[in-house]
Formats: C-alpha cells, structure tokens, sequence
C-alpha cells in the first residue's frame, strides 16, 4: 500500500516486549519499565493478527524488536507463526545478542532470516557501563552463534556517542573484516532524557568518514543506510543519519509497539490503537495509519527532543 505521498509502505517493525536483561543508557531507565498487565499488552495471537493485517496491506518485511525481544518466552512461537504469513517474504529480528548462544539455531529454525545485534563498544569496562549491567563476552559469543546459525545476514548496530565510543570507529569497522557482517553507525537520537549524555554526544556520521579515509562508497544504500565497504573486508560498513541527513522521503516502515499502538512515523506524537481489534479490524486502521503517515519529522538535535513521546524501548529499536 502507499501513503499519501507515494511511499510504498512494506515495512512492519512489531514489539513484542518493552522489557529487556539490559539498561543501556539511551534507551531506558536504570531500574527497567514498569511492568504492565498481560492484558494490557499485545497477545501472541494479536501479534499474529497484526503481520497479517500487515501483510494484506503490502507489508513484506517484518522485524521482532523489544525491548529485547529474546526475553520473552513465547519467541520461537511468534517467529514461526509470522514467518508462515502469506506475504512475509523476510523475517528478521534486533538483539543485544546476550542470549543468542542458546537461541541463534531455533530461531533459525523457526524462519528467522536476518539478524542485527547491537554492539557500542568493544572494551568490557564501557560495555558494562553503557548497558548498566551487562558482560561484552556474552554479546560476543552472542555474534558468534550468529554467525555459525547461518543465518543470510548478520549485521551489528552501533550507536554513535561523542565521548563514548567515538574512538573506537576503526576497530568496530575492523570487525568487517575479521567477519561477514555489516557494522552501521547509527547517529544517537535524542529520546531519552535520562541526562547521560550532553550535547557533546551527538555526532554527525561524518565522523566516521575521517576515521576510515580508505572506505569505499558502494552503489546501493540499504533502507535508511548508507553503505560502503573498506579494503578487502567480508563485510559492510553503514552510515544511518536520522539527524545530520533525513532519510524521511524513502521511508517504508510502520512500528507497532508491544501495548498494540501503530506509530505511522517514529519521532510523532500519532498513534492507532490495534489492541482488541479483529483483523479485519486491524486492517481498516492500519490503512488509516499508513495514509496519515507524515512526510518528515521535525527538527532532531541535541536541543529538540524527538516528539515520539515513548522511551526506545517502549517503541521498538
């Protein structure tokens, strides 16, 4: 389906937990989210419901996010039901990786095709301080099992933290080498106030380029990324600029959160509710949903807050 500007709208992100076994610093809160009642948040038959009320407007691409979509119980379950959805041609899911050695082959097995894991740092003392309580040999063995679950692409998503890991650039793109994956630098967004980071935090992507002199540009960009390559890599280096350079006109998605709310666009206020809805149902809001969706979102920057109006996690990473 296409919205009221032409964009053809394949892209459904869904969120199956706004709970997660970390608390990175950007997204959510030290002590987690107040955990709300099972009633109040999407079934794993709503979940379904949703793909294929998606699925019937145009959708074809579909990712699990949370939270940490690996802490809920039932995630084998809703990979395999969604990935059988008439006209779901590519399943893929987002995880800090931490509980992929025991998950990476069933979630293969249940139809999952791509996975992307986020990864800030490679140093152990800035992983445990940035996600609050984690261990960076769990997300690295997490990126091995990954990688040898087979699945078609493995990519890791970073962070861009000026005064973090802004020093790190190489050695994060030198995993491209070491292993087949995409390594994405993705421009911190300002929608969490939790006061970890100034406004010395948000860099531009450009950054990155003086870092690597010797990246390639490649012809095709990937979605909303910018994609080059360095010297005899295995993988590829992305650039995703949501405040530097607005990728809004080539916009695909929609985002469903875990409490059954479809935001059209992912820095608006706007939300449809689809919880309790029948699919057909569904399907008549969705449509709604997708020809209110706006051309742009407002000004993001260091000092103009995304008007999302949910923390990440609540949303869908």
């Amino acid at each position: 389906m296409k919205d009221g500007f032409g964009r053809s709208i394949t892209y459904l992100r869904l969120s199956v937990t706004d709970l997660c076994d970390l608390r990175c610093r950007y997204c959510m809160p030290e002590k987690g989210v107040c955990k709300k009642e099972h009633t109040e948040m999407l079934s794993e038959e709503e979940m379904i419901c949703v793909v294929e009320a998606g699925a019937f407007l145009g959708i074809k691409k579909l990712r699990i996010t949370g939270g940490e979509p690996l802490v809920k119980r039932n995630i084998l379950s809703i990979c395999e039901k969604a990935a059988k959805v008439d006209g779901i041609e590519e399943l893929c899911i987002t995880t800090n990786g931490v509980k992929l050695p025991g998950l990476a082959r069933p979630l293969k097995e249940a139809g999952v095709t791509r996975i992307n894991i986020s990864l800030d740092t490679l140093n152990p003392e800035k992983y445990a301080y940035i996600t609050r309580r984690g261990c960076l040999n769990d997300a690295l063995k997490g990126l091995e099992s990954a990688l040898s679950a087979g699945f078609s692409r493995v990519k890791i998503n970073t962070v861009l933290i000026g005064g973090f890991n802004d020093e790190e650039i190489i050695p994060l793109a030198e995993l491209t080498r070491k292993y087949p994956v995409d390594v994405r630098f993705i421009e911190l967004m300002p929608m969490y106030d939790g006061g970890d980071f100034g406004q010395d935090a948000f860099i531009s992507c450009d950054v990155v380029l003086k870092a690597l002199p010797d990246l390639i540009p490649l012809n095709k960009d990937e979605g909303v990324s910018r994609m080059y390559c360095l010297p005899g890599s295995q993988g590829r280096v992305g650039l995703i600029r949501p405040l530097s350079h607005q990728f809004c006109g080539d916009c695909s998605r929609i985002r469903v959160t875990a409490d059954g709310k479809l935001k059209p666009c992912l820095h608006g206020a706007e939300e449809f509710s689809l919880k309790g809805l029948t699919k057909q149902e569904m399907i008549e809001v969705i449509r709604q949903a997708i020809l209110s969706k706006p051309f742009c979102h407002g000004e993001l920057s260091s000092k103009k807050r995304s008007l999302a109006g949910r923390n990440m996690n609540q949303i869908g990473g």
